[in-house]
């Protein structure tokens, strides 16, 4: 590997393993307070908390140990960096679950606010496309040997996955401004600044979301 360069390679991999430890910090902390304010929330609702939570933890460690292969227990062997790691492809299938779960929770929220099938339908599609990519993104790193043997045959599919992901976010977020903001009230100030903050905390939680696709896209 003569044209090894670490900036490009173990550089953008440490830095977006780090991005997304510090987004798993927040998620860590979201858990927390909503289990802490929102006891009398049904069973159904928190274990799928639960269980986002947790393949964030599965993900985390994947990548974690990922990042060790790299830095550790390959250091000063460049040439095994072309090898894929099985922690990495586990890793993309975590993500994947991750994300398809809260896109589809979300979507969900969006038919229970606009009562319209069309725009839930549509994000559900996008959100079982993007596992069945994950799914097999992890099945084929499995099988392939090297990183430039996956990416021969299989960047279409990366490309495809990465592409659907952020555009599903970026459809739940508009769309949940579009109902909140065609719901707003216009006597009540208290209520009025009510939707406001539902709205900017959509549109924020909609960048983050994008963000933390983008950074996995480095990272997986």
């Amino acid at each position: 590997m003569a044209s090894f360069n670490p900036n490009t390679t173990l550089g953008a991999y440490e830095i977006g393993v780090l991005t997304s430890y510090a987004l798993f910090g927040v998620t860590t902390i979201q858990a927390y307070i909503y289990y802490g304010r929102f006891p009398h929330d049904s069973s159904k609702l928190k274990l799928l908390v639960a269980f986002v939570w947790s393949c964030e933890i599965a993900h985390a460690f994947c990548i974690g140990h990922t990042l060790y292969r790299m830095t550790v227990s390959d250091f000063a062997h460049p040439e095994r960096l072309i090898i894929i790691p099985k922690s990495l492809a586990t890793a993309v299938l975590f993500s994947g679950m991750i994300g398809a779960t809260i896109q589809a929770f979300f979507a969900s929220r969006i038919y229970g606010v606009s009562k319209s099938l069309y725009i839930p339908c549509l994000s559900w599609t996008l959100s079982f496309l993007r596992l069945l990519g994950s799914v097999a993104v992890c099945a084929y790193g499995f099988r392939a040997k090297t990183i430039p043997d996956f990416e021969n045959r299989w960047t279409w599919l990366l490309n495809s996955l990465w592409s659907v992901a952020p555009a599903n976010d970026l459809l739940i977020a508009a769309r949940l401004v579009q109902c909140l903001y065609r719901q707003r009230p216009t006597g009540d100030n208290r209520t009025v600044a009510l939707v406001d903050k539902l709205i900017a905390w959509t549109i924020e939680t909609g960048v983050v979301t994008v963000t933390r696709q983008l950074s996995t896209a480095v990272i997986s």
